[in-house]
C-alpha cells in the first residue's frame, strides 16, 4: 500500500520499490480494492522478498512491529506500526480503508520530509 501511495504523490520524482520481510504469494486482494478506491492500481503487483534491495536504497520503510531488517550502513530505516482496526472489531474493506488513510498520512510525512532535506 505505501509504495502505491506514494508512487501516486511523487510521481516520477522518487524511486520507489516495494518488498516485503515475509512476502506473501499475491496482493491482499482488501488492499488493492481500498487503493482503487482513490486511483491507486496496485493489481499487477507482485511479493518479493526485501533482501537485495537493502544495499540500493536511500530508506526503508517497514510496516508493523512484526517486520525486522538488519541495518546497513548508510540506509536510513523506519518502522511504521500502523493503526490495526481489527482490535476494535473493524474488519473487510472498512478496515483497509482505515488502514490506507494511516498509511496514506505517512507516506506524505515523509514525502515531505525528503523534498525538505532536498531543498
Amino acid at each position: 500500500m505505501a509504495a502505491g501511495l506514494m508512487r501516486k504523490i511523487a510521481g516520477d520524482a522518487i524511486a520507489v520499490y516495494s518488498a516485503g520481510t515475509e512476502p506473501g504469494t499475491a496482493v491482499n486482494a482488501l488492499s488493492a480494492e481500498a487503493l482503487a478506491e482513490i486511483g491507486v492500481d496496485i493489481s499487477k503487483e507482485k511479493p518479493k522478498p526485501i533482501g537485495g534491495l537493502l544495499r540500493e536504497v536511500d530508506i526503508v520503510v517497514t510496516l508493523g512491529s512484526e517486520a525486522h531488517v538488519e541495518p546497513v550502513d548508510g540506509t536510513c530505516f523506519e518502522n511504521w506500526d500502523t493503526d490495526e482496526p481489527s482490535e476494535r472489531g473493524i474488519d473487510g474493506i472498512e478496515r483497509m480503508r482505515l488502514i490506507r488513510d494511516d498509511i496514506a498520512y505517512r507516506v506524505a510525512d515523509l514525502l515531505n520530509r525528503i523534498e525538505t532535506r532536498l531543498s
